[in-house]
């Protein structure tokens, strides 16, 4: 297996698709469309939990799908930025919480067959509410709309499940996430 070519076909402010030509085990040479981020080192995803066992999860109009996604906050690296510190940026944005304790959860490809992105996945322990000037030092996207949901641990299926009936669409790796939070809890 080894990659041959790569070839830009559109390039966007935030992504730009690819032909990968490649030569598979059998020696043939064979091509893969792909998709890539722009003007990054990559994506964060931040798995908030207060000191009362409480997870923050966020939920927010996600225009390909034309509907609302409940997810964790999330969101790009900017290039030099370090990864705990683009967790600890978007969780204030998105969340108005801070946390002064994050935990490197995992890392891996979000969808392998389609994207190069790779996800880093930190837990943010005993999250509390930002201070105003903090919240000041970084506001929140202006593109974004974003509800906090605070749920105890105990019933964070439950609010899932009720969201989904509600006809939020659910972000699957967030179930993923919750099972390795918890094994740090």
């Amino acid at each position: 297996m080894e990659i041959i070519d790569k070839k830009i076909v559109w390039e966007g402010r935030f992504l730009r698709t690819l032909i990968i030509t490649y030569k598979d085990s059998s020696g043939s040479i064979r091509k893969w469309e792909a998709v890539e981020r722009v003007n990054c080192d990559g994506i964060v995803v931040v798995v908030p939990v207060t000191e009362h066992k409480e997870f923050l999860l966020i939920r927010q109009f996600r225009p390909v799908l034309n509907g609302f996604v409940i997810e964790f906050p999330a969101g790009l690296n900017d290039k030099g930025e370090s990864l705990v510190d683009a967790a600890r940026r978007e969780l204030i944005e998105e969340t108005g919480y801070i946390s002064d304790e994050f935990v490197h959860l995992t890392e891996g490809p979000v969808s392998s067959g389609m994207s190069t992105e790779i996800l880093t996945v930190f837990l943010a322990l005993n999250s509390y509410a930002a201070p105003d000037a903090v919240k000041e030092q970084y506001p929140a996207d202006e593109s974004e709309s974003i509800e906090v949901i605070k749920t105890p641990l105990d019933k964070i299926y439950e609010t899932l499940h009720a969201r989904g009936e509600g006809g939020d669409y659910i972000d699957m790796k967030v179930y993923g996430f919750i099972e390795l939070a918890k094994k740090r809890l």
